[in-house]
């Protein structure tokens, strides 16, 4: 079964070739037109990428997570969220790098089977990167209104946030 498993890498492309061959199709002129699209679509990520990342860089270095992490603290913790997951809720929604490294930071100094640790986990787990996905992904689209959609997906990441810390707390 291993050595199966070995050969998969070099058996699947095989047997994608071998059913473009039978049914007669231009394998070479297939791969060739996937690549020019793949390259095509990252040409239109990149612009979003470019102004993404730095800005998330900016918002860290500046000092304005903190003032922000500070401010919201009281009110996380009346919900029942360890304060120490506030600033992964606040970065989460703008960088997965970022929202993994908060996270570390958190098991790190809280230990990873703290209820701040089993929280950040489930929460690392249960939401998204909402701003990366809507400048990435509808950048490639091309859809330019996506208020509704940052509406929606930022609720949903704060119903991720609420139900991680919920869960924890009463199932962990």
């Amino acid at each position: 079964m291993a050595e199966l498993a070995a050969l998969l890498p070099v058996l699947l492309p095989c047997a994608a070739a071998l059913a473009g061959l039978l049914r007669r199709v231009d394998v070479f002129a297939a791969l060739t037109d996937g690549a020019r699209r793949g390259l095509e679509l990252t040409g239109r990520i990149l612009p979003s990428l470019a102004v993404l990342l730095p800005c998330v860089a900016m918002l860290r270095a500046s000092g304005a997570l903190s003032a922000l992490e500070n401010l919201l603290a009281p009110a996380a913790e009346a919900l029942g969220i360890p304060r120490e997951t506030v600033a992964l809720m606040l970065i989460r929604p703008l960088s997965g790098s970022g929202a993994l490294a908060v996270g570390g930071q958190i098991m790190a100094s809280c230990g990873v089977d703290s209820p701040a640790g089993r929280t950040a986990a489930v929460m690392l787990g249960s939401t998204e990167t909402t701003f990366y996905v809507l400048s990435v992904y509808f950048g490639a689209a091309g859809i330019r209104k996506s208020r509704h959609a940052a509406a929606a997906a930022l609720c949903a990441d704060l119903a991720g946030f609420l139900t991680a810390a919920w869960w924890v707390r009463n199932f962990g």
